[in-house]
């Protein structure tokens, strides 16, 4: 199955409500009227591409009726091109250090899939022929130890861990280590599900990202967080309050499959001008793909066929 499809097949039931929607109020209304502009707007900001995004596509399907009318006005690919233009403006690669592992941290609130996302990278890593290390720093949930350790094996990737209650810097520290001694390429931390607004937890969290910054420098190369894709909007609000506290390189949007919000990731890559590099379609391994602009704003706004 190629890119696009796994993409299709993920945001299917966002594409259906979205598509259904904009294909109503055209077929309903052919001339562009305020009315149908208005529906069109509540249309898109339902789907969670948020005020700033809808605003230019409502432009643009604005400009584009208003150069050749509405016979043969194609709105799904005005909406597609204007999203796909916005999501192409920034970098959604992985960043490899020049020198050394490339060191990612995980982050997010509890529930958003961090451990299962790092162990996904790891297998996306593999796949390009390079060296994951894995590192179980959240030291708060022993379950978390015991499910990245079960992934560990699966991948035949190792498992920097402590004990349960551990320092989760001082693990983290030894996995910088363990990385540098192993040659490895990317070593992912997975660190605890903490809410933006717990001061200490916060600070726990900078405080392993100065730990690992001496053991190598400019480590984190990657501060990743992980939003659940389900919640719409409120990620919007985990992301903005995240980057405030450790300076996020990236997003990775998870459960996109069973949500009809997907329009979020447009709408919070549009706010924050930070990049969705991998975004989740599933739950085997390979679910989690690299994000691709073009891709995704054609599943996101083709018809069905």
């Amino acid at each position: 199955m190629g890119l696009f499809d796994k993409f299709k097949m993920g945001l299917a039931k966002t594409q259906a409500r979205l598509v259904h929607e904009i294909k109503r109020i055209v077929t309903r209304s052919p001339k562009l009227t305020p009315e149908a502009l208005a529906e069109l707007e509540q249309a898109l900001i339902a789907a969670d591409l948020g005020t700033a995004m809808t605003g230019q596509i409502i432009a643009a399907v604005k400009a584009a009726y208003e150069t050749q009318g509405g016979a043969g006005l194609d709105y799904l690919a005005v909406a597609r091109a204007t999203i796909e233009k916005n999501l192409t403006s920034v970098r959604t690669g992985l960043i490899q250090a020049a020198s050394g592992p490339t060191v990612v941290s995980i982050v997010g609130v509890n529930g958003t899939g961090k451990t299962t996302t790092s162990a996904k990278l790891a297998a996306f890593i593999q796949t390009r022929g390079q060296v994951a290390l894995l590192a179980a720093c959240d030291t708060f949930r022993a379950a978390a130890i015991e499910q990245l350790k079960l992934w560990g094996q699966r991948l035949k990737v190792e498992v920097i861990a402590g004990n349960y209650g551990a320092d989760a810097a001082a693990v983290a520290h030894d996995a910088v280590s363990a990385a540098q001694a192993r040659g490895a390429d990317y070593l992912f931390i997975d660190t605890a599900g903490r809410l933006h607004t717990k001061h200490n937890l916060m600070q726990e969290l900078q405080k392993l990202h100065r730990v690992i910054g001496r053991q190598q420098a400019g480590a984190p190369h990657e501060v990743l967080l992980v939003l659940d894709g389900s919640t719409g909007m409120n990620a919007l609000n985990q992301a903005r309050e995240f980057n405030k506290i450790v300076p996020l390189t990236g997003l990775i949007v998870t459960k996109l499959d069973g949500t009809s919000k997907g329009g979020m990731v447009v709408a919070i890559q549009q706010e924050l001008g930070l990049p969705v590099k991998f975004i989740g379609l599933g739950e085997q391994a390979d679910a989690l793909q690299p994000f691709d602009a073009q891709a995704f704003a054609r599943a996101l706004l083709e018809e069905p066929g």
